[in-house]
Formats: C-alpha cells, sequence, structure tokens
C-alpha cells in the first residue's frame, strides 16, 4: 500500500517538475484534467465533494486556499474553467510555496480517490488523465505489486 502511495506521489512531482515557471496556470490546467477523468465515475457532485475535502483538509497546512473555488459553482471564467479560484490563491503566493500547496492538494486528493475506488483504477485515471508522466511511473510499480 505505501508503494502505491509513494507511486502517486512520483507520479505528482513528475507532472509538476514539467512546468515550473507559471503553477497557477499550471494547477488548473492539471486539475481540469483530472475532473474531466473523475466525473466519468462519480459524476460532478462525487467530484466536488471529493475536491472539497481536500481543500478542508489541506487548509490546516495552507489556510490561504479557500474553499470557494467548489467545481459545482458556474465557472467565473469564460473559458469554463472550473479551477480559477484555485489558480488565483496559488498565483498570489510564491512559485515555491504554490507548487507545495499544489503538490499537496494532489496528494491529498489521490488518496482519498484510492481509497475509495482501489490503486489500480485510481493510476490508470492518472495516466488517462495526465498522459505519459503518470504512464512511465505507475506502470512499472503496479506491475510489482
Amino acid at each position: 500500500m505505501e508503494n502505491a502511495s509513494l507511486q502517486r506521489q512520483q507520479i505528482i512531482a513528475s507532472l509538476l517538475a514539467q512546468q515550473p515557471e507559471n503553477i497557477a496556470d499550471a494547477a488548473m490546467s492539471h486539475w481540469e484534467k483530472l475532473a474531466d477523468e473523475i466525473t466519468s465515475i462519480v459524476g460532478e457532485p462525487g467530484f466536488a465533494s471529493l475536491y472539497e475535502r481536500t481543500l478542508h483538509l489541506a487548509q490546516s497546512t495552507f489556510p490561504w486556499l479557500t474553499s470557494d473555488s467548489s467545481p459545482l459553482q458556474p465557472a467565473p471564467d469564460p473559458k469554463g474553467h472550473r479551477f480559477v479560484e484555485l489558480g488565483m490563491c496559488l498565483a498570489n503566493q510564491t512559485p515555491a510555496h504554490a507548487r507545495e500547496a499544489h503538490s499537496l492538494l494532489l496528494t491529498i486528493f489521490t488518496d482519498i480517490l484510492a481509497s475509495l475506488i482501489g490503486e489500480q483504477l485510481t493510476a490508470s485515471m492518472l495516466r488517462a488523465a495526465w498522459g505519459n508522466i503518470a504512464s512511465v511511473t505507475s506502470g512499472k510499480e503496479i506491475d510489482n505489486e
């Protein structure tokens, strides 16, 4: 089980390493892609519930993260982005602090998701959402479990 958690942490670290400059834009993109995959299984209300729980848990470490960014609310951005509020929260921080918060959010979310739907399905959804980064790392780890 710990091996699978480490695997998800490696996937997240690899994902974040690809876009070091603008973490706020990268975070919105990462969450949009993840939301598209997750909602196919748990629906928009299920995803919003998981996301809200994740924000709530992360606020103990990063109190500046707001829960006003529920994906169930109408998107304030004309392009339909659900995570504009998260992007604004991250943009107001130093790049290192924003990256730490984004990493924690993704870690918490994927931990919760794995506890609900299992490690294999979670890894599969990460690969589908984030492409080759997730495929390279998680394929090896799952085969070894």
